[in-house]
C-alpha cells in the first residue's frame, strides 16, 4: 500500500525535476542576477543600482519606444486581418477551403532565419518590392536603411509569419458558434456584415482577449525579425527590448544590467494582461 502511494510521484518527478532544472532555477537565477554587478571578474550584491541605471539609459527607452510602436501598429493589424481571413475561410461557399487555410497557415512554421533571408533579399534597394513598385512609377524605397521604413518592414513581416497562426486559432473556434444563430439572425433580416459584427465576434471574444495576450507577451519580447533584418539599426530605430538585452548580454557581457531588462518586460507583460482581462472581462 505505502508503495502505490508514492507511485504518482515517481510518475510526476520526471517533468517536475525537468521544471525546476530548465524553469524554476532559471528564472530566479535571473532575479537574483538582476541585483548583482561584475566587479573584478566577480558578481556583487548592487541593490537597485541596475533599475536606477535603467531610469537614465537613453537606448534602453528607445528599445522601449519602438517595442511599443510595434506592439500598438503591428498586433491591432494582425489580429484583424486574422479575424477577416477566419471568418472568410469558413464560409460553406468557398471552394479549396482546405488549400486556402494550409496556405495561410505555412508562414507560421516556416523557419525563421529562412524567412527572414527572404524578406531582406525582397526587400534590397534592388529588390523584388522594389521592382514591382516601380511599374507604378513609385521611386525606390530604403526599406531597410531608413528610420521609418525598417519599422515598416518588421511590421510586414511580421504580420506575413503570424496571421495566418491566429487565424487557425479563430477558425477553430468558430466551428463551436452553433449555426441556429446565423440562422435566426438570417431570419431577422441581419446582413453577413451584421451577423459577423454582433454574433461571431462577440461569441470569439475569449480566443481574441487570448491571442491578444499572447500576442502581446510575443511582441514585447521580439528579437528575431530586427536581428535578422536590420540588426537594430539604422540608427536603433528597430532597435527592441529582447535585442536590447541580447546587445547588453552577450556583446557588453552585463548579464546583470541585462536581467534588469527582462525582469522589467516581465513586469509590462503582467501590466498589460491584466490591463486587457480588465477591457475585455476576465470571465
Amino acid at each position: 500500500m505505502s508503495s502505490n502511494r508514492y507511485t504518482p510521484y515517481l510518475f510526476l518527478a520526471p517533468a517536475l525535476i525537468l521544471f525546476l532544472v530548465f524553469t524554476a532555477y532559471p528564472i530566479l537565477s535571473s532575479l537574483l542576477l538582476s541585483f548583482q554587478t561584475l566587479e573584478n571578474g566577480t558578481y556583487v550584491f548592487a541593490g537597485l543600482s541596475n533599475y536606477a541605471r535603467l531610469m537614465k539609459d537613453t537606448v534602453f527607452f528607445e528599445a522601449l519606444k519602438n517595442t511599443f510602436i510595434f506592439l500598438i501598429i503591428q498586433v491591432p493589424i494582425m489580429l484583424g486581418l486574422a479575424l477577416i481571413l477566419a471568418n472568410a475561410l469558413n464560409s460553406k461557399l468557398l471552394k479549396f477551403r482546405g488549400f486556402f487555410r494550409v496556405g495561410f497557415f505555412m508562414p507560421a512554421v516556416t523557419s525563421l532565419v529562412a524567412y527572414a533571408i527572404l524578406f531582406s533579399i525582397m526587400l534590397q534597394d534592388s529588390g523584388l518590392i522594389n521592382q514591382f513598385l516601380s511599374y507604378f512609377g513609385v521611386d525606390q524605397i530604403k526599406w531597410l536603411s531608413h528610420p521609418f521604413w525598417a519599422k515598416v518592414s518588421i511590421i510586414m513581416s511580421m504580420t506575413w509569419r503570424w496571421t495566418g497562426y491566429n487565424m487557425v486559432i479563430y477558425l477553430a473556434a468558430m466551428q463551436n458558434i452553433p449555426d441556429e444563430l446565423y440562422e435566426a439572425a438570417s431570419l431577422d433580416g441581419a446582413g453577413k456584415v451584421r451577423q459577423f459584427l454582433n454574433i461571431t465576434v462577440p461569441q470569439l471574444k475569449p480566443v481574441i482577449l487570448f491571442t491578444a495576450i499572447i500576442s502581446t507577451i510575443s511582441t514585447l519580447q521580439l528579437f528575431d525579425e530586427p536581428f535578422n533584418l536590420t540588426k537594430g539599426g539604422p540608427a536603433d530605430s528597430t532597435l527592441t527590448l529582447g535585442l536590447y538585452i541580447y546587445r547588453v548580454g552577450f556583446s557588453y557581457f552585463e548579464f546583470g544590467y541585462a536581467s534588469a531588462v527582462a525582469y522589467v518586460i516581465v513586469l509590462i507583460v503582467a501590466a498589460l494582461s491584466i490591463f486587457q482581462l480588465k477591457v475585455m472581462g476576465d470571465e
